[in-house]
């Protein structure tokens, strides 16, 4: 007891100095983990697929005294991640901390998606856990120390209708994060579930949408944005900073989240029967014809049928502005287009 006592009082060591490799960095909660990261002490590499947009992250944290390394990186190609893994341990002598951060959203019911979506989200959130995982791990192992985080979602714990491919790539994720924790119990190196609720990002204006888009959008931004049922990204990410700093087995950011996760533990069934229930009596029917086409949430939500959806969804706009999150992907990109336009990029790495 003395012992435990002791341990609970012991302060946190620093994080200054350690090296942070951060996927999705970019723009939103990657970037503002970047951030408070850099205001730590930290060496940051952050990777994303989109240059101009990882360029004006880098420009962002340089303004604000960070030591930062900028990488074009596809984390769902292994040889892209592998050439990530290897410039950061050229760059910095080793990876001290590694966060898998990236992420896609596609909003749109079953009927409205097709294998590719689940292909693309299984890609970027699982492969793109495992990948740079994998990379990293041999000189983690050398050193006998290392600090993996996994920034899943609520998403994965319980599945949400017409976020059907990014649920079930959540999922895949936070089982690989909870048992890779517990094989690598004992080395030195500790692993992270990260699993946050709603957090106003600013992720909705680059979300895929499709199905009926403009309500599909208006229900999603209204969810990333609405303060009570939403926490920011700054206090997201000063909570998975500071999950990392004490090596903590899961993080789960947000009342509701934990709340969600509490009510289906103990009642399965009807959480997901609340579900089918809110499909079939709020969220939009699926577009007749079983239509396939993916836009922007920022295109979709400026058809709105929501009177006020501009002043509704402020506060997410807001975080949008802050978190580089403007302009976004070309809208007329489907999921496998966004890869094909990428190819180009990965010889560059």
């Amino acid at each position: 007891m003395l012992a435990l006592r002791r341990r609970r009082n012991r302060q946190p060591e620093s994080l200054a100095g350690l090296v942070v490799v951060i996927t999705g960095g970019s723009r939103g909660l990657g970037l503002v983990m970047a951030r408070e990261y850099a205001a730590r002490g930290c060496r940051l590499v952050i990777c994303a697929r989109d240059e101009a947009e990882l360029e004006r992250a880098r420009e962002d944290l340089l303004r604000r005294g960070a030591e930062v390394l900028a990488i074009p990186c596809d984390v769902g190609d292994r040889d892209d991640v592998l050439r990530l893994i290897a410039a950061a341990i050229e760059g910095y002598g080793r990876v001290d901390i590694l966060v898998n951060n990236a992420g896609i959203i596609q909003i749109a019911p079953l009927d409205n998606l097709d294998l590719d979506d689940f292909e693309h989200a299984m890609s970027t959130m699982y492969w793109g856990v495992v990948y740079p995982t994998l990379a990293v791990l041999p000189s983690m192992r050398a050193r006998g120390d290392g600090r993996i985080v996994n920034v899943t979602s609520i998403g994965g714990k319980v599945s949400v209708p017409h976020l059907l491919p990014y649920s079930s790539a959540k999922f895949a994720a936070v089982g690989f994060s909870e048992g890779l924790r517990a094989e690598l119990a004992g080395t030195g190196i500790s692993v992270t579930t990260v699993v946050p609720g709603l957090m106003r990002t600013g992720s909705h204006l680059n979300a895929l949408v499709g199905g009926r888009a403009p309500q599909e959008a208006s229900w999603f931004s209204l969810g990333a944005s609405l303060p009570g049922i939403t926490i920011s990204a700054e206090h997201a990410a000063r909570a998975v900073v500071d999950a990392s700093l004490r090596r903590q087995p899961i993080a789960v950011l947000g009342l509701p989240a934990r709340g969600i996760m509490w009510l289906h533990g103990l009642f399965p069934g009807l959480t997901t029967r609340l579900f089918g229930l809110v499909n079939r009596a709020v969220l939009p029917d699926p577009a007749e014809g079983n239509v396939h086409r993916l836009m922007t949430g920022r295109d979709a939500i400026a058809q709105s049928p929501i009177p006020m959806i501009d002043r509704l969804t402020a506060m997410g706009t807001a975080a949008a502005k802050r978190n580089n999150q403007h302009p976004g992907p070309d809208p007329a990109l489907r999921p496998r287009d966004f890869d094909r336009s990428f190819e180009g990029r990965r010889e560059r790495v």
